[in-house]
């Protein structure tokens, strides 16, 4: 018996060459390739992300995802001297958070990770996804402890440590919200410049809120999509953001999401009938083929990683055959892969 095509994780295995995968920024943000996907015609053409503008017609709208990446990186010392690493998730306030660690075996409830003077992280427990429960311990400040001695959290295909240049390009030039431990990496490539033409040309900017958890970067690994459990992330969309919206949908205009994480918050908030509400709260919403996208017209987004919740969600929008056909041609023509990569929008 045959399946339907994006139904399973296998489906989504490609075989991605090293040398794809960006491990800088572009030189410019805008200066990236962008491929232009139409879904109606099906055709794949090729433009610079600086193009943009002249793709997006007045009296459209774009949707940008406004969260900020926080150092969510903690590298430090075990009481033997041996490095251990705390990778912070999740906020449960007075001072614990959830949290992965390394090594695993080691950091057991009752041990303590020495991050620097007067800052410390003890592990106070184990959840049942098996990171652990931290509470930090320091002197001042919780969060500016944090920025100051923390590490710009880049994902774990970028085979370096952190730079000077991550603190800025890894980063949106519009983030505003510290919570996310991943950029919302397609409007990475935005610039001032290109949002002010955009601006200028009657393309309308709308801003949602969702905070990136670290399961973005985990791969399904149940082969039917329906048994993948997404972890949760806290989102946001305001009153005059849901209006806003809605009036672009009733005069006719499209909606453009800039990133997977746009897409996932309008469709946390979207009816049957494509109106939006204000919300905010947890989603735990996965995107797949068959599922019927209702929040947005275009999107925006890089190229990701196989057997991703990412690339599923692609799928769900552009159709399995034809994301999985822009994959086959962007590895072709040589396009950056990942959150330093290039970029497609899907029409």
């Amino acid at each position: 018996m045959t399946h339907q095509l994006g139904t399973r994780t296998s489906d989504y295995d490609f075989t991605l060459p090293a040398g794809h995968i960006a491990q800088a920024p572009a030189d410019r943000r805008d200066a990236s390739r962008l491929m232009v996907v139409n879904r109606t015609t099906g055709a794949i053409g090729h433009r610079r992300f600086a193009d943009l503008a002249a793709l997006m017609p007045a009296g459209d709208a774009l949707v940008v995802n406004t969260t900020r990446v926080f150092r969510a990186r903690l590298l430090g010392v075990r009481d033997s001297g041996a490095a251990a690493e705390i990778f912070l998730l999740r906020r449960h306030g007075d001072g614990r958070w959830e949290a992965m660690v390394h090594p695993g075996g080691k950091l057991k409830p009752g041990r303590t990770v020495h991050v620097a003077p007067e800052f410390d992280v003890v592990v106070e427990g184990v959840t049942e996804r098996r990171t652990r429960l931290v509470r930090l311990v320091v002197a001042g400040d919780e969060m500016a402890a944090i920025e100051r001695h923390g590490h710009v959290p880049l994902p774990p295909y970028i085979a370096r440590a952190d730079a000077g240049v991550d603190a800025e390009r890894y980063q949106t030039v519009y983030a505003r919200q510290s919570g996310s431990v991943a950029a919302p990496t397609a409007g990475l490539h935005f610039t001032p410049e290109l949002l002010a033409a955009l601006a200028a040309n009657g393309v309308e900017r709308h801003e949602v809120l969702l905070h990136v958890g670290a399961g973005t970067f985990r791969p399904v690994e149940a082969e039917q999509l329906a048994d993948h459990v997404m972890h949760e992330e806290w989102y946001r969309v305001t009153a005059e953001t849901a209006g806003a919206l809605n009036a672009v949908r009733a005069r006719g205009g499209s909606i453009c999401c800039v990133g997977t994480t746009s897409l996932r918050t309008l469709e946390s908030v979207v009816d049957d009938a494509g109106r939006f509400h204000a919300r905010d709260g947890e989603t735990k919403i996965f995107i797949h083929p068959p599922a019927v996208v209702r929040g947005a017209d275009r999107l925006i987004t890089n190229f990701h990683l196989p057997r991703s919740t990412l690339l599923m969600l692609v799928a769900a929008f552009a159709g399995y055959e034809l994301t999985m056909e822009a994959y086959r041609v962007a590895i072709a023509e040589g396009y950056r892969f990942y959150s330093y990569g290039d970029a497609m929008v899907i029409l």
